[in-house]
């Protein structure tokens, strides 16, 4: 069992302890980067801000964002059903999205302690975090 406060994420106001969800989210953005065990789809809902993740026609994950100016992206929080964690889906739908963003000319601001989590072991994605406003400052500790 992950322990809750195991992690802190550091923003713009300071430190925050990650909760348990996000704690296993960063675990596995860590300690797993094979391919996910589903083959998902991904859907860009622009009319609600959220990329997901779809198995089917369920939805198993989300990455809800919101749009600053006509550059950039504020990516929000991950999350992932808890019968798909650990099996590669949170580290697959942040690379399709932020393969995405990269595709569309975009950067992004991120408030995800994941997803800056998932930057800082993929540093080929640095170059999409907007420099004027980059979010959080560290995925864990």
């Amino acid at each position: 069992m992950t322990e809750p406060n195991r992690y802190t994420s550091e923003n713009p106001e300071g430190k925050n302890t990650l909760n348990e969800d996000q704690a296993v989210l960063i675990d596995e953005v860590i300690d797993d980067p094979h391919a996910p065990t589903f083959d998902f789809t991904v859907v860009n809902d622009e009319k609600a801000g959220i990329y997901a993740a779809m198995l089917g026609d369920r939805e198993i994950a989300g990455l809800p964002y919101n749009v600053a100016g006509r550059g950039r992206l504020v990516l929000l929080a991950i999350s992932v059903f808890p019968e798909y964690r650990e099996q590669g889906i949170a580290t697959e739908l942040i690379r399709r999205v932020l393969d995405d963003v990269r595709a569309r000319g975009k950067t992004v601001t991120i408030m995800c302690p994941v997803v800056r989590t998932f930057i800082e072991h993929n540093p080929e994605y640095t170059d999409l975090i907007d420099p004027q406003h980059p979010g959080v400052a560290k995925g864990h500790r």
